[in-house]
């Protein structure tokens, strides 16, 4: 059974990277193992260039690694740019994970959920987008679909299992 994936999308200067690090810290603590994504639409190097590994790469490698006593890095090109099973290859790395937490792509049709503050301006994405499972904001949202609250952190972690528990039967 393929390890749950929620997305958590939302505005710059939401909260994203913020919620996803405290729920990551939070789950640890109740003993789950979570793996995360950091998805991004910007073109960027990811290898530096000039390096070993970039020449391997340029010399047409693929997958190309980087092995060290403390972090091991897969560089692969990605020629489609990601699509919703641009991220399937990488399952064998979750294997013992309980929940991988992808922060961004928004066009994304797997779970997401949206992190929204009304001090950011907009209105939520979830207003023109019927996909999103929940708003996740302390402010009071303009749309009528589901809302989470954003604290306390242990209500919101509560919900997400809740989440996940209905994942996994659905595939099950």
């Amino acid at each position: 059974m393929p390890v749950p994936r929620l997305h958590i999308i939302g505005r710059k200067n939401s909260g994203k990277t913020t919620l996803i690090t405290e729920l990551i810290a939070y789950f640890i603590t109740r003993g789950k193992r979570v793996g995360s994504i950091k998805h991004t639409h910007h073109r960027h190097e990811l290898d530096v260039p000039g390096k070993d590994s970039y020449k391997h790469r340029e010399a047409g490698a693929s997958p190309v690694a980087i092995v060290s006593p403390g972090m091991t890095a897969v560089f692969r090109p990605n020629p489609t740019g990601i699509a919703s099973d641009g991220y399937a290859w990488l399952e064998p790395m979750w294997e013992g994970c309980d929940l991988v937490l992808i922060e961004g792509d928004s066009q994304t049709p797997l779970p997401k959920v949206e992190v929204w503050r009304q001090a950011v301006g907009d209105v939520p994405i979830a207003v023109q987008d019927q996909t999103i499972l929940a708003v996740i904001s302390d402010d009071p949202i303009p749309t009528t679909g589901r809302h989470w609250c954003r604290t306390p952190l242990e209500t919101l972690a509560d919900q997400l299992e809740e989440w996940l528990k209905s994942s996994n039967a659905d595939n099950g």
